[in-house]
């Protein structure tokens, strides 16, 4: 099965980006139904995200995240496998200044789970040496597409699994560390803050990387656009005062980011991942 996907990804990715975003959303709406598990954890974490919002509205939001969601996905085509020219055109860059303020010495992009996230680190993986980690995947035949695809411009990949040690590597030879920090890891290295009123547990590596390297701060937020016009990718200024010496606060203040870009565009944050998996003490589970 996953070899059909994939051909008909590799397929798409010929196609006019409007064509392949009304392909996705179409897709999308299928799968919300053909996924009970997924829409099952999505319906959770909306209703835990926005208790206050009506019923209606929020299974609108959750339809209109799998729409987005799997937009996003076969929009990966063109990511893995067209030219440069066209990603390109495909992925806008707004605010580098930020980033060029700062280029000089170790700098994390901070990167929060909204479905564009790939896109930015393609872009600037064309024009500047970019390190990241990635999750291995279940299915072989995604995790070498995902692994060669991101890697097509020279980013380097290092598995989630090991030492901190390649992320202080590869921010120590120079390169941008695309850093994504905002899903359940585990208690392991984590600490409980609130996300949208609810205990979230958050690991506290952006701190510690950021503290041991003296990296520069960054967030990148990206937005996929109506109508299959593409990506935005806005650079926010570094932030000042990170690390405070409180990785309790340093969780706060990032996950207070992440529920402000949320707001903005709530449709595309990764409400599929199972974001309060891990409860606090005594805490019945959700999932």
């Amino acid at each position: 099965m996953s070899r059909v996907v994939f051909a008909f990804m590799w397929l798409a990715h010929f196609l006019p980006l409007r064509m392949i975003a009304a392909i996705g959303n179409a897709v999308g709406a299928i799968l919300y139904w053909l996924i009970p598990e997924r829409r099952r954890v999505t319906r959770i974490n909306l209703e835990k995200c926005f208790p206050q919002m009506p019923p209606r509205s929020r299974e609108r939001l959750a339809r209109a995240h799998f729409r987005a969601f799997c937009r996003s996905f076969l929009e990966r085509g063109i990511l893995w496998w067209a030219p440069r020219s066209r990603i390109e055109r495909m992925v806008r860059i707004e605010g580098m200044e930020h980033l060029q303020a700062v280029a000089g010495g170790p700098v994390i992009l901070l990167t929060p789970h909204f479905v564009g996230l790939e896109a930015p680190l393609f872009r600037i993986s064309m024009d500047y040496p970019v390190a990241s980690m990635y999750s291995r995947q279940k299915d072989p035949l995604f995790d070498r597409l995902m692994y060669l695809g991101r890697t097509r411009f020279g980013a380097r990949l290092f598995p989630r699994q090991a030492s901190v040690r390649e992320s202080l590597r590869a921010i120590a030879s120079g390169a941008i560390y695309y850093y994504l920090p905002d899903l359940d890891f585990g208690r392991r290295r984590s600490v409980f803050v609130p996300f949208f009123g609810v205990p979230a547990a958050t690991v506290t590596g952006l701190s510690y990387i950021a503290r041991f390297t003296a990296a520069s701060v960054v967030p990148c937020v990206t937005r996929m656009l109506p109508g299959g016009k593409g990506y935005v990718a806005r650079l926010y200024p570094a932030w000042t005062g990170f690390p405070s010496g409180d990785d309790m606060a340093d969780a706060r203040r990032l996950m207070a980011f992440v529920e402000e870009r949320v707001l903005e565009m709530p449709e595309q944050y990764f409400w599929l991942h199972k974001r309060f998996k891990t409860r606090p003490e005594g805490e019945a589970r959700f999932y």
